[in-house]
């Protein structure tokens, strides 16, 4: 693609799933929608009593926000009909050439997307994606409790395993230096037996070399006492 130049992009017109459904308020959310805003302008529209509808429209990056957005609904408003669509959007981008023999690209790219339609009234269920409103509090409860126990589980587990670990390192060092200790004890030993050996054996030779002129010394002044006699 280095001897091209991205172009124009269009989007291929495709049907809407609930092109039946007319007075719905059409929620469009992208990559860089923030939650809060959404359904905050959501939440004031469907209190009112004339809005009995919502679609919540997202595509790409966007499709798991889309699904959060729904699923806050459902608990802030109980007895909602839910319908989901899932498809694909189509996307052709065209590039154009930068040297002379080459032809226009078109790339189409197909794009995830989803819709969910939210209904105070009762919609049809034999349609495929559809959901019955429910009493979803006893399931957020038990989630809520095993996610507290599974947290609580794991941190318990892992300081325990922590501290046997610790443990073990501190166990370790010990051995570590007892043994460093005692190597360096033998070590000075052995040192000092040395030490002791070599002044030994220079006390011995200098003793000897030091005894015969004291003898000398001493017969030659017997000598000179007994001719002075």
């Amino acid at each position: 693609m280095e001897n091209y130049t991205k172009g124009a992009t269009t989007e291929v017109d495709d049907p809407y799933p609930f092109a039946d459904v007319d007075d719905a308020l059409q929620m469009r959310v992208t990559q860089g929608s923030k939650i809060r805003n959404l359904m905050g302008f959501a939440m004031k529209r469907m209190t009112d009593k004339e809005t009995r509808q919502i679609a919540w429209n997202g595509s790409g990056f966007a499709v798991t926000k889309t699904i959060t957005c729904a699923e806050i609904m459902k608990r802030k408003i109980k007895g909602l009909h839910q319908n989901t669509k899932i498809r694909f959007r189509r996307i052709e981008e065209h590039w154009e050439p930068k040297t002379d023999g080459l032809e226009t690209l078109k790339v189409n790219r197909d794009i995830p997307a989803i819709s969910i339609l939210l209904s105070k009234d009762p919609l049809d269920v034999t349609e495929p994606g559809y959901q019955p409103p429910g009493n979803f509090e006893s399931f957020w409860q038990e989630k809520k409790s095993t996610d507290r126990g599974s947290r609580n589980r794991p941190k318990s587990s892992q300081s325990a395993a922590k501290v046997q670990e610790l443990r073990e390192q501190a166990t370790k060092q010990k051995r570590k230096r007892s043994r460093k200790d005692g190597g360096d004890l033998q070590a000075s030993q052995s040192q000092r037996q040395g030490q002791l050996q070599r002044s030994q054996t220079v006390d011995t030779a200098s003793g000897g070399a030091f005894d015969l002129p004291h003898e000398q010394m001493d017969s030659s002044v017997d000598t000179d006492s007994k001719e002075a006699r």
